[in-house]
């Protein structure tokens, strides 16, 4: 079950499949600095000439600094694990994330993570999986049943995760929105080093459609769009690799989805089965999600507070096979 502003939904088996895992190829800048004491006529530099210029005339090339991710490196798996409180900031019924103040939620966060350290073998990044956009029972003034937060609400929530040393993935629920219009709304946050996004194509609806009469869903061409600019603006700003979180918890949520586009290193797809229930019936969803998966393609899993009776430990959520790399709590 998922919540938004809609109300809920139960969830049960499904299959999936998704795109190769794409690698990360950093970009490196070389700035060359070079300086003189005094105007030089043109022609060659003779070494007389360099010694009268002063040092300043033989600074070397330096390598502009580039951004690393949260935990170090520029490419996110397998050097990392992501363990993320989900939510909205103002709106506690959406998630853990809103259920305390910011400073709160990060501490929480961290405590989160803490508990996954001693199972995992890579590092375990503390993490917010932000609703940014809202799947909404009112179409609204635009007409679209999405409830847009401004890029002014999200920014101490971004900005201070950063600081404290966290991933931020920002959620999309776009009603009758397309996906792309509304992670461009949020380019100067995803401009920042240790920012994702998260495409959840339940809350997507076709003309016609309202929230919570239907699973919604997006074809892959709609999600190869994303990918495409997102892969842009990572490597015009020279940023290191970005989340594509794929929310599935059935295969008709994401049509055509063999023709997912995984050709951009600067982007890492991960698909995060996030149904709720019962044990069993979440254990038989994880296993039709990854055998549907090509080798290798990291997937996501979320623990539910309220929904899941019981509540998996870390151990227990860890004990799955793969283990994920994202895990997420509501």
């Amino acid at each position: 079950m998922r919540k938004s502003r809609c109300g809920r939904r139960d969830r049960g088996v499904s299959q999936c499949g998704c795109g190769a895992v794409a690698a990360a190829v950093a970009v490196t800048v070389l700035v060359l600095a070079a300086g003189c004491a005094s105007p030089a006529p043109p022609g060659p530099a003779t070494g007389a000439s360099l010694a009268s210029a002063g040092p300043s005339a033989l600074v070397p090339p330096v390598a502009a600094p580039l951004a690393p991710l949260p935990g170090g490196g520029r490419v996110l798996f397998p050097g990392r694990r992501l363990v993320a409180l989900y939510g909205h900031p103002d709106a506690p019924e959406l998630g853990a994330l809103g259920e305390q103040d910011l400073p709160a939620s990060i501490a929480r966060a961290q405590r989160l993570a803490a508990a996954y350290a001693p199972l995992s073998d890579v590092p375990v990044v503390p993490t917010f999986e932000i609703i940014a956009t809202t799947a909404s029972s009112e179409a609204g003034p635009d007409g679209d049943y999405s409830s847009e937060s401004t890029v002014a609400s999200l920014r101490p929530w971004v900005e201070q995760a950063a600081a404290a040393g966290m991933y931020v993935v920002l959620d999309l629920q776009p009603g009758r929105a397309d996906f792309l219009s509304q992670a461009r709304r949020y380019t100067e946050l995803l401009r920042l080093p240790g920012v994702g996004l998260a495409l959840d194509a339940e809350w997507h609806l076709e003309v016609g459609q309202k929230p919570l009469h239907q699973i919604g869903s997006v074809d892959a061409t709609a999600i190869n769009a994303v990918t495409a600019w997102l892969a842009g603006l990572t490597a015009t700003a020279h940023l290191p690799q970005k989340l594509l979180v794929l929310h599935q918890f059935q295969l008709s949520m994401i049509r055509h989805e063999p023709n997912l586009d995984t050709s951009h290193p600067e982007i890492q797809l991960l698909i995060h089965m996030d149904g709720n229930g019962s044990p069993a019936l979440k254990d038989a969803t994880w296993a039709a999600v990854t055998a549907a998966a090509p080798p290798g393609m990291p997937f996501g899993w979320k623990n539910f507070y309220d929904e899941d009776k019981p509540m998996l430990s870390p151990t227990q959520t860890m004990a799955h096979h793969p283990a994920p790399l994202m895990i997420s709590y509501q």
